[in-house]
């Protein structure tokens, strides 16, 4: 489906709310084609995607070579009331479509398994959604999703092969999970603006899927952050790219201030060359800033389409856009949004954003991360 043409909004500038960021240096991949804004190498379990080539929407400003704006919202998925939305895909995130196309590329939490039918695992909560969950996604402006979650393997066995059926048929770029361990830790490549990103993904929350399907070498499933092979995958795609992300699954659940295993990750793969590290499943916004070693970590960023309303912050997410220059987060803008009785992130502005702007620099201090880059 073609992207639609892409629509500036207004972000509320880190600065303004006391939020900027920083990262790494390069290395090496394949330049882009001529004229094209994203070029991809993908993993096993992926497919090449991103940007239409040599599409460049009118009301973009003009792309600074070197210089590149990654989007990231949290956790999505296709479930009760949002199931729904798939009755028209290309228009199911509705107004958070023009939020999510801005950056260069965006990446979202997919959290359920892309199955239809099958016997639901024994949990308290599973999900399901079909193919065109890809359709809805790719319409929004979302470029690349991990499914290194709790939710990804929810139809057992079976579910899991529709998944990556799903995966390889629509040829949407997936991370953090695969037909194997090489497939599931393998990082996606592209390179935008000049730029080559690498993104890795992988779930650090302990309960079923983690203990049944993580993927081995002879088996599919999702990638574990308790395993070596994730810091392995971060080294490995730190010699091929300028900038490497690495998106996780973790926090302890309506909690704001990161635990002691999220600290303890942020330090290995930073140590192992990540340049920023995000995250989601908490269910409320973590804190995101600068440590003072120049990296930048964004904990956790909510509920992004979900299923349900709780009327209190665990409504509240947005997206944070990261525009990273000679391989470092240069700045940083956080755009607040709550979900409506649909269940879409609608934007916000007021009284509301301010709430929320609050609540998102709070959480930073929580966090013990730097509002600015280190000196």
């Amino acid at each position: 489906m073609p992207r639609k043409p892409r629509v500036d909004i207004a972000l509320v500038t880190v600065g303004a709310v006391g939020l900027l960021l920083a990262g790494c240096t390069p290395a090496s991949v394949p330049p882009a084609p001529s004229g094209s804004r994203v070029s991809s190498s993908v993993p096993a379990a992926s497919s090449a995607g991103g940007r239409p080539s040599g599409s460049v929407p009118a009301s973009s400003r003009p792309a600074t070579p070197g210089t590149v704006r990654l989007g990231f919202a949290g956790d999505v998925h296709f479930a009760e009331r949002t199931a729904a939305l798939l009755a028209d895909p290309a228009t199911a995130f509705g107004p958070a479509a023009a939020v999510l196309s801005a950056p260069d590329l965006t990446m979202v939490n997919l959290e359920t398994a892309i199955a239809v039918g099958g016997r639901p695992e024994a949990k308290s909560f599973t999900f399901q959604a079909p193919p065109s969950a890809f359709a809805a996604l790719r319409a929004a402006g979302v470029d690349v999703v991990t499914m290194a979650n709790n939710h990804a393997a929810d139809y057992g066995s079976a579910g899991l092969a529709q998944t990556l059926a799903a995966i390889r048929d629509t040829g949407f770029p997936v991370v953090g999970i695969g037909s194997d361990a090489k497939a599931a830790y393998a990082p996606y490549y592209t390179q935008v603006n000049g730029v080559r990103l690498a993104i890795v993904a992988a779930s650090q929350v302990r309960e079923e899927t983690l203990a049944h399907f993580t993927a081995t070498d002879s088996a599919p499933g999702i990638a574990n952050a308790y395993s070596d092979r994730l810091t392995a995958a971060v080294w490995a795609a730190r010699t091929r790219a300028d900038v490497v992300v690495v998106y996780l699954h973790w926090g302890t659940e309506y909690q704001s201030c990161p635990n002691s295993d999220q600290r303890a990750l942020a330090d290995r793969l930073v140590a192992a060359g990540a340049t920023a590290v995000v995250g989601s499943h908490a269910h409320v916004l973590q804190g995101a800033g600068w440590r003072p070693d120049g990296s930048y970590v964004a904990y956790g960023l909510g509920n992004y389409l979900w299923w349900r309303s709780f009327g209190n912050t665990q409504d509240d997410n947005g997206v944070l856009t990261l525009t990273f220059t000679r391989g470092r987060v240069v700045s940083a803008a956080f755009a607040p949004a709550r979900l409506d009785e649909r269940g879409i992130a609608v934007p916000v502005t007021g009284a509301v954003a301010q709430r929320i702007l609050g609540q998102w620099d709070q959480a930073r201090q929580c966090a013990g991360l730097l509002a600015t880059p280190p000196g």
